[in-house]
């Protein structure tokens, strides 16, 4: 596409919108910054651009007239593609696309795409690592983090680009073409976007609709969904298993990860040797070395990386021991299933704060993988009743039950309930908004207040 002086509408104003506008303007374009809320500073959102005189601001209900003057429609992850105003641009010929997609189009080198809702993260930091170790020029965004369209300028055409993608952001990808791409797992999640479970797997399975017999994607064994998704894909399925002994394949066995190729069995690493602990993060290496190795990278440095690897921010984070108890920040612990596997690697009683923005999930699972560790059960958030009501349900004390104002408060209260030789893990099992941004900053304000006792 020839960018120069195109007026394209990029909607919604946070960092994926911004780094879009960016690219846009490097390009020529000229970027029309679009968010519902009219109570925003058009000024506030333009001093984050470096040409802020190449962009313009619409707040409030969107014009309609203005359809008729824009060649494309960059949409920022945040913001659900069911609004009317999407069908209209969608019903005009426009062509709704990603910031993913976008940087994809005009970026270089080579994908390796990261989805499923949990582990992606680690996954994705794990790869990257690899990678990184590996080769001259490795970019590590998306979901992560780092807008990929801030660093496309950047690359070249050796460049590496190990991407974690939502299923926000593949509800609007078009041409987007991982050369490796993997699903984690498939757990409910995001309801509330994409309304039944149907929908959420359709979205999450987009991840290889543009990949071909020369790709792979990575997928989990223990999967229900993902194992019989596998049989039907045009790229090559290549599984992980951390239950059984896969003839083709990535597993785990008797502490030590292997991988078979049908023919001979070759031993990666044992686990005693990873710094990651639990059978959810030993997953998440079998999903990143499996990429690496597609990808091109010796077994040898694979496994160097993976033992120096420490793991990511917010993820069963030890935080700090204060008066015997230990407290731990589990922050990306967005929805039930991810929750479950931060109390799992408790080993000790444990105060737990939960509760925060609704997804529409349920959280009886989540109560009863409680296994007698949770003494007292701190919750805060839209969800919290909610929370409360299905734990006594599930049996969980109601005298057990506490309610909090805010995540300050929260802290405090579990001090106060804590005993030398517990612990407090923050794993909401909830979305962050409302109360904070994202969960990095939610886990950042806890590991604040914790500091603070």
């Amino acid at each position: 596409m020839d960018w120069k002086d195109k007026k394209v509408l990029v909607f919604g104003s946070g960092k994926s919108g911004t780094g879009a506008c960016e690219l846009l303007i490097k390009e020529g374009a000229r970027p029309v910054i679009y968010d519902g809320n009219g109570e925003l500073s058009k000024q506030e959102i333009l001093n984050k651009l470096s040409e802020p005189q190449r962009a313009e601001v619409v707040l409030g209900e969107f014009p309609e007239e203005m359809i008729r003057e824009l060649s494309l429609v960059i949409m920022s992850p945040g913001v659900p593609c069911d609004l009317p105003v999407v069908r209209k641009f969608k019903d005009s010929g426009l062509p709704v696309w990603g910031e993913i997609e976008l940087a994809y189009r005009l970026g270089k080198g080579k994908v390796l795409a990261v989805t499923g809702t949990n582990g992606k993260t680690t996954t994705t930091a794990l790869l990257g690592q690899i990678m990184r170790d590996y080769c001259p020029e490795v970019y590590v965004v998306g979901n992560i983090g780092t807008p990929y369209t801030g660093v496309v300028p950047e690359q070249t055409e050796n460049a590496v680009t190990v991407a974690e993608i939502s299923s926000f952001q593949l509800e609007t990808i078009d041409t987007f073409h991982p050369e490796a791409s993997a699903i984690t797992n498939i757990t409910e999640d995001h309801l509330n976007r994409h309304h039944t479970m149907e929908e959420y797997i359709r979205v999450k399975e987009l991840i290889v609709k543009n990949q071909t017999e020369e790709d792979v994607c990575v997928l989990n064994y223990e999967d229900d969904v993902l194992r019989e998704f596998g049989k039907a894909i045009r790229p090559k399925a290549i599984y992980f298993s951390s239950r059984r002994v896969l003839d083709r394949g990535i597993y785990l066995e008797g502490g030590e990860i292997k991988i078979s190729n049908g023919k001979t069995v070759t031993s990666v690493v044992r686990t005693g040797d990873l710094k990651l602990l639990g059978l959810h993060n030993y997953e998440n290496v079998m999903a990143a070395v499996a990429m690496a190795s597609h990808a091109g990278v010796p077994l040898a440095s694979i496994r160097k990386t993976i033992c120096s690897f420490a793991g990511v921010e917010h993820r069963i984070e030890y935080v700090a021991e204060k008066d015997g108890v230990k407290y731990y920040n589990d922050s990306k612990g967005t929805n039930p299933d991810a929750a479950i596997k931060g109390i799992q690697a408790m080993n000790r009683p444990t105060v737990l704060i939960g509760g925060g923005f609704d997804k529409e999930s349920s959280y009886e699972e989540w109560i009863n993988s409680f296994d007698g560790k949770v003494k007292d059960l701190v919750l805060i958030g839209q969800t919290r009743e909610k929370i409360a009501k299905a734990a006594i349900a599930c049996g969980f004390p109601e005298e057990h039950i506490l309610f909090c104002e805010n995540l300050e408060e929260a802290v405090r209260t579990c001090a106060a309930k804590a005993k030398s030789g517990d612990a407090v893990l923050l794993s909401p099992a909830c979305a962050s908004w409302g109360q904070f941004d994202n969960y990095e900053q939610r886990g950042d304000k806890f590991k604040e207040y914790v500091k603070q006792l």
